[in-house]
């Protein structure tokens, strides 16, 4: 599976501690089967299998949050039709 680059993940209470407390990561590069990610608020960066963050995704410890880029072209369609 591909992973969407820029896609950000919210990471869960109970998973946070494994993230250096952060609240969220962004996926930044998928290079076959490792992905690449940076934590918010400059917390850190990071790698993990993708067979893991898919395992992650199906646990439920992270969540895909709403595309910021998908909403501005929404509005902007609305807009302009």
């Amino acid at each position: 599976m591909k992973i969407e680059l820029g896609t950000e993940y919210e990471i869960t209470e109970k998973r946070q501690g494994h993230f250096n407390s952060a609240k969220s990561l962004t996926v930044i590069r998928q290079n076959r089967n490792i992905v690449q990610f940076t934590l918010e608020n400059g917390k850190g960066h990071g790698s993990m299998p993708v067979d893991h963050l898919l395992y992650l995704l199906k646990k439920k410890d992270l969540s895909p949050t709403q595309n910021k880029r998908h909403l501005l072209s929404k509005d902007t369609e609305e807009k302009i039709g």
